[in-house]
């Protein structure tokens, strides 16, 4: 497929972060989304702020959106997010979190926080239950091992 199709937003990587409690339960986020038909889950995650480093974003959007802080980051790799577009979605897991206040926009008021086993998220995935696919993925990802540089 050509890579010459042309998106005319601004291009802005995005972060989304699989955050994992001391017993692995997930944050899981819902929320309405009427367009699409109904209630969705996703993962704390969005668009870079200027000046912002990919994991800067993702501990900011993690602590707006779900009110958590995390003291344990582990990148699991960035993927281009469209065909037309050169902005990149970056993926991480935190852990050794600390949860307080979500700090939501107006856009955001409805988000609800809630914790899931890692396997009852996969089957949400596997149900359709998200919207966007770089949540499912970042699950995927997190949960297989930590591989050295050779994949041992």
């Amino acid at each position: 497929m050509s890579d010459d199709i042309r998106d005319q937003r601004p291009v802005r990587d995005a972060s989304v972060v699989v955050a994992r409690d001391a017993d692995g339960l997930v944050a899981v986020l819902s929320a309405d989304f009427p367009r699409h038909g109904g209630e969705y889950l996703f993962l704390p995650g969005g668009r870079r702020e200027a000046g912002e480093t990919a994991e800067e974003c993702g501990r900011r959007e993690l602590r707006e959106e779900a009110g958590i802080t995390a003291e344990t980051w582990r990148s699991l790799g960035s993927y281009a997010m469209t065909l037309g577009s050169t902005a990149r979605v970056h993926l991480f897991e935190a852990r050794r979190l600390t949860v307080g206040p979500q700090e939501l926009t107006p856009t955001e008021e409805d988000f609800k926080l809630s914790w899931w086993s890692m396997g009852d998220a996969i089957d949400a995935v596997a149900q359709g239950r998200f919207l966007l696919p770089a949540g499912p993925l970042a699950l995927l990802l997190a949960e297989r091992p930590a591989r050295g540089v050779n994949g041992s």
